[in-house]
């Protein structure tokens, strides 16, 4: 019997493992993408010849009041700060003066961002050079109202964007477990709407009455019929964007694709790199999952988990097991996010989150309801044991004791066995006829 040696991050290390040989089924990781070198010249390359629209510069006139948005300091990622120089460069070329510029970050829900962090997100000369404001979703006086969707969501967005001449939405693509994918009308929704707008949009994630938990419409990867999806374009239709840029990152979190031009299409375009690089298609379920978060700082605390959690749920068997390899160090942050765990029973936990939807009370249900499917084991620091079984998870110190309580879980003498390595980026894709994709993926 042969035996196969894994090597999984975790924190600033790893942790190593042995499996026989015969019950390693698949190994899930995404497709390697080169790096763009050039970054100024992609971009340049992107405005001058976008997707449906004409040139950035041939938008633009001198007296126009232009609003940029960038996104908050949780997506640090997407390194606007690489992106806006050349931006700026183009909206100079066809003369707009730079007092007529505002930058707008835009937290959506979450806090206020600080000047220290506004530098590190849009770089020290934009904000010497521009006007760089927080967006306050809570300042209902600072909203212009713009009127309802079809589902009945009142739209009301941040005075700056609804009084500008130009906007352009900057920001970057990756799958998202509650509306498909991240980037393009999120900047707008939950971006620069008020906080009432995002609440009522954020509710279409849930099940339609109390007791019915998540919407099952809403996951990675999938926008045809994800109702909070939908309600999110309608949102950004009433603003009706005049511009995109959103970057699509690559395994190593550099820059493998650039996407500019119409706020839909090119979006589009963007998801399509993702389902590309992150998107694997397996042709069966396993009877145990073994997964990393992918390293510090993806496994800094259980909040970041939840994205593994739920990526690895679509790749194990009903009743089999799932382990979670994630340090979690500071897993109490973000405040918020542990004092779901506190209500009495889950309906009570529900009609919270039904009164105050909030993402980090999102996040904490769906760990939850990842325990139903499967059992969930977390292999974590040992003073995180705690949190961890009010996650519905059980707590383990060693990779070797997770493996015997997986093994106990699935009921299985030799199950088939599914490692992800990267699975807080790359979705199992279940193909068993070789057309899953195109369940999750839709262009509209």
């Amino acid at each position: 019997m042969g035996k196969k040696e894994f090597h999984l991050r975790y924190g600033q290390g790893e942790v190593r493992f042995v499996l026989p040989e015969e019950q390693i089924f698949l190994e899930i990781a995404g497709k390697d993408c080169p790096a763009i070198r050039d970054i100024s010249g992609a971009i340049r390359a992107a405005l001058e010849r976008p997707f449906d629209s004409p040139p950035l510069k041939e938008l633009l006139r001198p007296t126009d009041k232009v609003a940029i948005s960038v996104s908050d300091i949780t997506r640090s990622w997407q390194r606007m700060d690489l992106v806006l120089p050349t931006l700026f460069d183009t909206i100079a070329q066809a003369g707009v003066p730079e007092d007529r510029i505002t930058v707008l970050i835009v937290v959506g829900g979450h806090r206020l961002n600080s000047q220290a962090e506004m530098e590190q997100l849009c770089g020290k000369e934009v904000c010497r050079r521009v006007k760089v404001i927080n967006h306050d979703a809570r300042d209902l006086e600072n909203m212009v109202y713009l009127g309802k969707t079809s589902r009945g969501t009142e739209v009301s967005i941040n005075r700056i964007a609804a009084e500008a001449d130009r906007i352009i939405l900057t920001g970057g693509i990756i799958y998202h477990y509650m509306v498909g994918y991240g980037g393009g009308r999120k900047s707008v929704i939950p971006g620069f709407s008020s906080i009432n707008t995002i609440r009522q949009n954020h509710l279409w994630a849930m099940g339609r009455e109390l007791g019915s938990g998540s919407n099952p419409n809403a996951g990675s990867g999938k926008t045809r019929g994800n109702e909070c999806h939908e309600d999110m374009m309608e949102i950004a239709g009433f603003v009706q964007p005049d511009f995109i840029v959103n970057v699509v990152p690559n395994a190593e979190g550099e820059f493998a694709g650039i996407f500019a031009g119409n706020w839909v299409s090119a979006w589009q375009e963007g998801t399509k790199l993702v389902d590309e690089i992150y998107g694997v298609e397996i042709p069966d379920l396993a009877d145990i999952v073994i997964a990393s978060a992918g390293g510090f700082p993806k496994d800094i605390n259980l909040y970041q988990t939840g994205k593994t959690m739920d990526n690895a749920s679509y790749a194990v068997k009903e009743g089999g097991a799932v382990i979670i390899v994630s340090e979690c160090p500071d897993i109490l942050e973000p405040p918020e996010f542990p004092q779901w765990f506190q209500y009495p029973s889950r309906l009570a936990t529900e009609r919270a989150l039904r009164e105050d939807f909030t993402i980090p009370g999102w996040v904490a249900w769906k760990e939850i309801e990842c325990g139903d499917r499967a059992t969930f084991i977390m292999v974590t620091l040992p003073q995180n044991a705690e949190l961890v079984r009010k996650a519905n998870m059980l707590p383990a110190s060693t990779m070797e004791e997770a493996l015997e309580l997986a093994r106990k879980a699935c009921r299985t003498k030799e199950p088939r066995i599914t490692l992800m390595p990267q699975g807080a980026n790359t979705l199992p894709i279940l193909t068993p006829s070789g057309q899953g994709r195109l369940l999750h993926h839709s262009t509209t």
